[in-house]
């Protein structure tokens, strides 16, 4: 049996999580209604705050945003996290009254703020849902295991590769996209300078593996990014 496991390009959760009120019973559905809000958020409007009271849980409805941990000198851009994804579950545990990471918008979003209290109410009497949710932060895991491989096992190149790879397969999934994150971002997704960053960007153009034009990338040689993605 083949136990290696893909850590490629695992800067975002591919599977959608809107599966999970597909269970819940009409009361449910009364609960979760009664117990949210709908919040619209502007380009770099900040959505929950690092060691903040967590009162609700996050479900991202629309937009793009970006989960990281604050530090002191320069932020560690955990994942990207695309719409119907759930935010700050894993601030959700008994003893902790915090959330433990920051989360802002890239793009005008959109998402439904779920009273802590009511989440949990649905949790404890609905056990597929409880499963859903379980499998959610299972796969959570899972991704931040990849995303600590990667930065701590890869190389500078293959670092950005795989972070243009999982913007093109599982963000915009097209091979072609407007790049709504800054050069800066770019740099705490994968823990190295803006420098670098820049001078890799600039030789991956002059390879022609990709064309760039301000804001507008296009990925011209997936399977030799791939390739640079994987043994990078």
């Amino acid at each position: 049996m083949n136990s290696k496991f893909d850590y490629q390009n695992n800067c975002m959760l591919e599977n959608p999580h809107d599966d999970c009120f597909n269970v819940l019973t009409p009361q449910e559905w009364s609960i979760l209604e009664n117990n949210s809000i709908k919040m619209s958020y502007d380009r770099d409007e900040q959505i929950i705050k690092q060691g903040s009271f967590a009162s609700h849980v996050v479900f991202l409805q629309s937009g793009l945003i970006k989960a990281y941990m604050e530090g002191n000198a320069k932020d560690l851009i955990i994942k990207i996290i695309p719409e119907n994804h759930f935010v700050g579950l894993s601030s959700f545990y008994d003893g902790n009254h915090q959330f433990i990471y920051s989360a802002s918008a890239y793009i005008p979003s959109s998402a439904l703020l779920i009273e802590m209290q009511a989440f949990r109410k649905i949790l404890e009497h609905n056990p597929q849902f409880a499963l859903r949710i379980l499998n959610v932060q299972n796969e959570n895991t899972a991704q931040v295991y990849g995303r600590f491989y990667c930065l701590t096992r890869k190389q500078s190149c293959g670092l950005i590769a795989d972070l243009l790879m999982c913007l093109s397969l599982r963000v915009f999934k097209s091979s072609q996209f407007h790049l709504p994150i800054s050069r800066s971002d770019f740099a705490d997704l994968t823990g190295i300078s803006v420098e670098s960053v820049m001078r890799i960007l600039k030789d991956f153009k002059q390879e022609g593996l990709i064309s760039l034009k301000g804001k507008n990338m296009e990925i011209l040689q997936p399977e030799a990014l791939q390739k640079i993605s994987q043994y990078g």
